[in-house]
């Protein structure tokens, strides 16, 4: 079953292919994408990787945690599970 890592400290020149070619050294990985701004297209200086099996995933924790890639010292963590955000705020109620 596949592992998505979450991948912090990214430079901003690091592309989706840059970042898929660091974890292509480790394992197979299924995808690799930078996030960006949607507005400017500017990467938001994290990404995500999803690796094709556990153990490549927790090989890649290990190994490139806290190593450099595009001269900034990256973060590799397990993602955690997007939360919700379906009520932020509710900027529709009447106690405005």
């Amino acid at each position: 079953m596949a592992k998505k890592l979450y991948v912090g400290n990214l430079s901003y020149d690091t592309t989706s292919e840059g970042l898929r070619a660091a974890f292509a050294a480790i394992g197979d990985v299924a995808t690799a994408d930078v996030i960006s701004d949607r507005y400017s297209g500017r990467s938001r200086g994290f990404g995500f990787v999803e690796m094709v099996n556990d153990a490549d995933a927790n090989a890649a924790i290990e190994q490139l945690n806290g190593t450099a890639l595009d001269g900034r010292t990256i973060t590799v963590a397990e993602a955690r599970p997007r939360e919700d955000r379906s009520n932020r705020g509710d900027w529709g109620s009447s106690r405005w």
